[in-house]
């Protein structure tokens, strides 16, 4: 699907990593500012998913830091410090409390979930759903007011 599509799409064959690091890492680089994250959140899909690359070495996270432009030492001293945990332990906790159980998830207009790898008509359906949705939201605040 993902060839498809034109995407590359090429993880690490044998395991899928434990990516706790990685998820520490990029609330340490919210924490310099959005821009940063998302940077660096690019940078880490695109080395595991196109790369293959393994998101629990710290090599592998220390090039992908000092690939946007920021301090690899300070963020590797901000993930072993442990400063990022409770971020990356409430947005597990809220996923999970929504369903949430596999990547990629996708939540639209904050309460239809589609959940790990679907084809284009699931998301055509999700997004039809939500058009159904919005518009019984309209007709009810209508009657409502």
């Amino acid at each position: 699907m993902a060839a498809e599509a034109g995407l590359p799409f090429n993880p690490h064959p044998e395991r899928v990593p434990n990516s706790r690091n990685a998820l520490e890492l990029s609330e340490w680089a919210r924490s310099l500012g959005e821009e940063h994250h998302e940077a660096l959140h690019e940078r880490l899909m695109d080395a595991y998913w196109a790369q293959g690359r393994d998101l629990t070495q710290w090599e592998v996270l220390r090039a992908a830091v000092a690939d946007v432009g920021l301090d690899p030492d300070d963020g590797q001293m901000a993930v072993e410090s442990g400063v990022h945990a409770a971020a990356v332990d409430s947005s597990t906790r809220w996923a999970h409390q929504h369903g949430i159980n596999a990547v990629p998830a996708f939540v639209f207009d904050g309460r239809l979930l589609v959940s790990g790898a679907q084809p284009i008509e699931a998301f055509e359906r999700a997004i039809e759903k939500v058009r159904e949705l919005r518009a019984e939201d309209a007709v009810s605040s209508e009657a409502e007011g």
